[in-house]
């Protein structure tokens, strides 16, 4: 089985140069099933939502940077921090933690995010309640390094707690609902000791020596996952990034980022997901990259596996070419995130779609326009996407394929490369041993379809009607 969980960082996207270093992700090596009754119901219901929208917000969109990570020296081969933010490093960040005076995001309007992604057929929602640089997008007790705080100009609006308004609107249209955090966080004291400059993303002291110091840490992560978790309504996906904040023991040495990693930074999560279990029973914790009890599915990066996986997985994809907002970004074409979302659900896994808002709190228009091209597609085709499983072939050519829960329907997807969708003039592909179709449909054709069955193998003849981004075929046995 270890073959299955070790780096799959095989691409069916490209990454932007600039991402590689940063974004490269592994998957963690002996995933651990949980025993929780809730927890697998939960997992369940969530492998049958498929597509999710992921949103990477805060200060850092007013530079259109890549998020906070020009913070860390270690990084900054691949951020490149601009002269005009700062001639010297300790300006830099005295510049980039200033920009909590200046954000103001007085076009945000959760409502519109949601109508958006719920039309494109989107189902569960992922938003960064706090980054790496520790500015929390939410209220809390522990920093006045936040929106809420009256330093910031947004402070005065009523919709300042942009978390609970976000995470409040998507629940009522039903969305699950999932809060990323940040392990390790740059700004405050206990993590960060201005004692010693920072040398790279990990704790710039050793917390063997210094443990009333990182006991401190662990209490201020606790308390602030505390409020997360108890103060904002019902949360289902609790999702831990910053995998380097881990026990020196589930270090993997094979994982060249890992090998990085030199003192032990050891953050209780056993007493961290207790307690998030105790405020929100059967919710979903997402330790990324931290085998063992904690790490409820999988998170590849960027990344596609080239095969199914038998655990529960989700592939973070970047609607764009950052997870955060940067001017005149590339947005995918349609198509293309359409032929994500089909090789990600053949292969068993989910698809979390990250779109950035920009500094005044909204979308660019060419994310509203990908999502309303794409809502017209999901509609027709839900019935081959939703609360559906993997069945081989898998992936055969063209061919990409899923079934229905009660192995009564095999959908058969079929792609084209190029920039438009075109259909081939006969379809030919095979299905199972033993599954014999009394049905064959076409989704949105509303013609006759001719097909033949011999064996395993099926043939349709040519449709006539122009099908978007890919053709989808429902054969089933009743």
């Amino acid at each position: 089985m270890r073959s299955l969980y070790t780096t799959i960082l095989a691409l069916g996207l490209l990454l932007s140069e600039q991402q590689v270093y940063a974004q490269a992700h592994n998957v963690s090596a002996g995933y651990q099933k949980p025993v929780d009754p809730l927890v697998i119901e939960n997992l369940e219901s969530w492998q049958d939502m498929k597509f999710g929208l992921f949103m990477h917000w805060g200060t850092y969109s007013q530079w259109g940077i890549v998020e906070s990570w020009s913070l860390c020296p270690e990084d900054e081969g691949w951020t490149q921090r601009k002269a005009e933010h700062g001639k010297t490093y300790y300006e830099y960040v005295k510049n980039y933690e200033n920009l909590q005076t200046t954000f103001n995001p007085t076009a945000f309007n959760p409502k519109k995010w949601a109508d958006a992604a719920k039309a494109a057929g989107m189902k569960y929602v992922v938003f960064t309640t706090k980054h790496h640089d520790g500015f929390a997008m939410f209220d809390t007790q522990e920093s006045d390094y936040k929106i809420t705080s009256s330093k910031t100009p947004f402070s005065k609006n009523p919709k300042a707690d942009v978390t609970k308004e976000i995470f409040t609107t998507f629940r009522q249209e039903g969305f699950k609902i999932g809060a990323y955090f940040s392990k390790p966080d740059w700004h405050t004291e206990y993590y960060w000791w201005s004692y010693f400059p920072p040398k790279d993303r990990n704790v710039n002291y050793d917390p063997v020596k210094y443990p009333e110091r990182w006991d401190r840490y662990k209490k201020f992560t606790l308390n602030q996952l505390n409020e997360l978790t108890s103060k904002y309504g019902k949360v289902d996906i609790l999702w831990l990034d910053g995998g380097w904040v881990r026990p020196f023991k589930t270090i993997d040495p094979t994982v060249e980022w890992q090998r990085t990693i030199k003192v032990e930074q050891d953050i209780d999560m056993d007493k961290i997901g207790a307690m998030a279990r105790k405020n929100q029973p059967g919710i979903i914790v997402v330790d990324r990259t931290v085998p063992g009890e904690w790490e409820n599915y999988v998170t590849p990066e960027q990344a596609i596996p080239e095969h199914p996986l038998d655990i529960p997985w989700e592939s973070c994809i970047t609607m764009g070419n950052s997870f955060s907002y940067v001017p005149n970004d590339a947005y995918k074409p349609t198509k293309t995130i359409v032929e994500t979302l089909v090789k990600i659900i053949s292969r068993g896994g989910n698809y979390l779609m990250n779109i950035a808002p920009g500094p005044t709190g909204d979308f660019d228009q060419a994310a509203y326009d990908r999502l309303a091209e794409l809502s017209s597609w999901i509609k027709t085709n839900e019935s081959a996407i939703y609360k559906t499983r993997t069945i081989a072939p898998y992936h055969d050519g063209d061919y990409y394929y899923t079934r229905s829960k009660d192995n009564k329907t095999i959908n058969v997807f079929h792609l084209s490369e190029g920039i438009q969708y075109e259909q081939p003039n006969v379809f030919e592909f095979t299905v199972p041993e033993g599954f014999q179709a009394k049905e064959i449909k076409v989704l949105g054709y509303k013609g006759k379809v001719k097909w033949k069955q011999q064996q395993n193998k099926v043939t349709i003849q040519p449709i006539h009607g122009a099908l978007q981004y890919a053709t989808v075929i429902q054969l089933s046995t009743r």
